[in-house]
């Protein structure tokens, strides 16, 4: 049996300008949540427009990752707002909201599934 590892250190240049004292911050910051979710499944919604931006693409997979690293149990579920928008704009359909929630009539969960 193997002794898990931490992840090596990220080389990401973006994060090279963090000084030690400002790590020790983000990490005390985080530790009550991390011992509060330790081991609970967590459902996030991956939307349609993060979907679309490869930076965001990025983000959320190293978010999804660190969640795991730090012993939650994540589970993905996707949105896609825009796809459907643009499936539903070729058919020559409207999509319908109310209070920013799609009302999916039959003909439209046709196009969504």
């Amino acid at each position: 049996m193997t002794t898990p590892t931490a992840p090596p250190a990220s080389t990401d240049p973006d994060l090279s300008h963090v000084g030690p004292r400002d790590k020790a911050e983000i990490l005390a910051q985080a530790l009550p949540y991390i011992r509060k979710f330790h081991g609970k499944t967590m459902v996030i919604k991956y939307g349609g427009n993060a979907m679309t931006d490869p930076a965001l693409q990025a983000d959320f997979a190293e978010d999804v990752v660190l969640l795991k690293l730090v012993g939650m149990n994540p589970v993905v579920v996707h949105g896609g707002g825009p796809q459907i928008e643009t499936a539903l704009n070729r058919l020559g359909k409207k999509g319908e909201f109310i209070q920013g929630m799609r009302v999916t009539d039959e003909e439209t969960m046709e196009v969504v599934e």
